[in-house]
């Protein structure tokens, strides 16, 4: 039998969770019946605090927001004159007045229609211009704290996704669909208000009226009728998006065990749920929207009313008609802004609790899945944030570290101390759960240890700014990620002025050099999604060389030879290290311990604590788990290679 499967078997690298001895499982799917949706609907203090949030990202690009507003006012008022200048001149024109008298209002006219064309082209264009600019700053920030919280890794990698795509929009349409256009009608109202007090004050009156039950009432009451069925549909779309991730990356572990028709069955009730949400919209849309006809309606034969009885002229009086139904039509406008508004207020909150950075001096919290997760771009302690020479060598060491992933359970790590000083060797190993993975999150800085400490050169690893420590520590972590683009891009990831000499040493390292040969496209062969393109083993040792490549300071492999056959595994391994600049350390963890004799040390953890350490003579010497372990594997692959046809 083989410790592993051979080299072509998909194999799923285990999770840093998996070593952990308390950790709780990661990404567990919704169990169908589970709203996996459900979450308490905002409140008004918290969106308030979240348009806050986003208006503050707004204002670098403030003038051309104000240059927006105003373009679409003044394509509103264009529109506006247009229909009344217009009235005036069929009214007038009826009467066959000299032609002199209609030469103004003909051009006019005809400016007018023209203006306003070109206004709202040059509205749309400034207005999308600042916004799609505020929106690539939203969305990396956005982007870079869920890497930095580790949301992939303790949430749902569809609601991730949601929240960078579908709610990152909301932000787009509270400027585009909510501010500008509702501020541009707030405007046109006053001054079509100021001008038919010109004509007649009656008239001014009534279309104030009108004006305040299309602009304020109708939208007060648009914004009530949604607000709850509005509060529903951005969750329901992230949990959407998390079902459609699942059932695609998990279709054929769904087929295998028997669960597609449950999975499917969950997910198209919440799509049913949705659409019958959208529904309920729509249709209180389109009542709102009768309403704000039958008010225009109203509004104008008010204002004919009242402009007769005050003794208008015939040729006004139409001309306050139709700008009156013109005006109510801009104000409905905020009918539109409110109910958008309303339909992005969880959007919003979702997308403001990512951009909102907590405050100074704050007491740090712990999740209830997990350690503290590392931030992403601050100085991190105190003191001023200290630099990482890159590919030099350097000294790493852990005093009595202690990391527990929920409170009251046991430690994945209980008071660890491990030396690993500047060209060193060291190969921690032990039984699934026994903290492996998660003693190489510690080193990188991707956990934080509720007890002890954890250096580099002396300094806390915390002190370093977390866009440099990877140049000092790094490596091959667990579930390294293979990316959708060419084996160059992969490899040049961690090192990207590396030449062709080096991708050929790291590859050659990996033992992946000739498979990258015999590709037609060699260098550029594209690998596809999560390296679908190639093996468990091609994956693996593209992910390896990635990290020779890189050559940080402290090498950190975890399960290098992961999905490889024992005799692979061996010449890859022994590769690898020999491959390493010499005065780096290399930090291995590993299931397998053949190939660990020429280390200067190993560890041997069980439930997070340090059972064992010495050299290999010295351990398979000794009665315990390594000698056992050892006994077992060699067994296991002395028979494996009995199988194994010969050439």
């Amino acid at each position: 039998m083989s410790t592993g499967p051979p080299d072509g078997a998909s194999t799923t690298p285990p999770s840093p969770g998996a070593d952990a001895a308390a950790a709780p499982p990661l990404d567990t799917p919704p169990s169908p019946g589970v709203d996996a949706a459900a979450a308490p609907p905002p409140d008004g203090r918290s969106v308030r605090a979240a348009e806050r949030t986003v208006l503050r990202l707004a204002r670098p690009y403030l003038g051309r927001l104000v240059g927006a507003g105003l373009l679409a006012a003044a394509t509103e008022l264009a529109g506006l004159a247009l229909m009344a200048t217009a009235t005036w001149l069929l009214m007038s024109a009826a009467g066959r007045p000299p032609l002199d008298r209609l030469t103004v209002a003909i051009v006019a006219v005809r400016a007018l229609a023209i203006s306003r064309g070109v206004f709202r082209y040059t509205e749309r264009l400034a207005g999308h211009d600042a916004v799609l600019r505020m929106i690539t700053d939203v969305r990396a920030r956005v982007f870079a704290t869920l890497a930095a919280r580790g949301d992939a890794a303790r949430g749902r990698t569809g609601d991730a996704l949601s929240r960078l795509v579908s709610d990152v929009e909301a932000v787009q349409d509270l400027l585009l669909r909510v501010l500008v256009p509702g501020s541009a009608a707030a405007g046109v109202s006053v001054l079509a208000v100021a001008g038919a007090g010109l004509v007649s004050l009656p008239a001014a009156g009534v279309l104030a009226l009108g004006l305040f039950v299309a602009g304020v009432a109708l939208p007060l009451a648009a914004t009530a009728l949604t607000r709850r069925a509005a509060d529903e549909v951005a969750p329901l779309r992230g949990a959407l998006a998390t079902d459609a991730v699942d059932l695609t990356h998990g279709a054929a572990d769904l087929a295998a065990f028997g669960a597609t028709r449950q999975a499917l069955a969950a997910a198209g009730g919440r799509a049913r749920r949705l659409a019958r949400l959208e529904r309920r919209l729509a249709a209180t849309g389109f009542a709102v929207d009768a309403a704000g006809v039958l008010v225009a309606g109203a509004t104008a034969a008010g204002v004919v009313v009242a402009a007769l009885r005050a003794g208008v002229g015939g040729v006004l009086v139409g001309v306050l008609a139709v700008g009156s139904l013109a005006t109510v039509e801009v104000a409905l406008a905020l009918v539109g802004a409110a109910r958008q508004r309303t339909q992005l207020r969880a959007g919003l909150v979702r997308v403001a609790a990512l951009l909102i950075a907590p405050e100074a001096g704050a007491a740090p919290t712990v999740p209830e899945a997990g350690p503290t997760p590392a931030p992403a771009d601050e100085a991190r302690t105190d003191e001023a944030p200290v630099t990482v020479t890159a590919a030099a060598p350097h000294d790493v060491r852990l005093d009595e570290v202690t990391v527990r992933y929920r409170a009251g359970a046991a430690p994945a790590l209980d008071r660890v101390t491990l030396d690993l000083p500047a060209g060193r060797r060291v190969a921690v190993v032990g039984p699934s759960g026994a903290g492996k993975s998660t003693l190489a999150a510690v080193l990188t800085d991707t956990v934080r240890p509720e007890g002890g400490r954890a250096t580099l050169d002396g300094v806390d690893l915390s002190a370093y700014p977390a866009q440099e420590l990877p140049r000092a520590v790094g490596g091959l972590l667990a579930e390294a990620y293979v990316f959708h683009t060419t084996v160059r891009e992969n490899l040049l990831l961690g090192r990207p002025a590396a030449d062709t000499d080096a991708l050929t040493a790291a590859t050659r390292a990996a033992g992946l050099l000739d498979w990258v040969r015999a590709q037609p496209a060699g260098w550029d062969t594209v690998v596809g999604e999560e390296g679908g393109q190639l093996s468990g083993g091609q994956r693996q040792r593209l992910a390896l060389a990635r990290a020779l490549l890189a050559a940080p300071g402290v090498l950190v492999l975890d399960e290098p030879t992961e999905g490889l056959d024992p005799a692979a595994a061996d010449a890859v391994l022994a590769s690898a290290l020999a491959a390493t600049p010499a005065g780096h350390s290399v930090l291995l963890i590993s299931h397998r311990l053949s190939g660990l004799a020429g280390l200067d040390e190993i560890v041997v953890l069980d439930a997070g604590r340090v059972v064992q350490r010495g050299r290999h003579a010295e351990l398979i010497a000794a009665p315990g788990w390594y000698r056992d372990q050892w006994l077992l594997q060699e067994a296991a692959e002395r028979g494996y290679l009995a199988l194994t046809p010969r050439p």
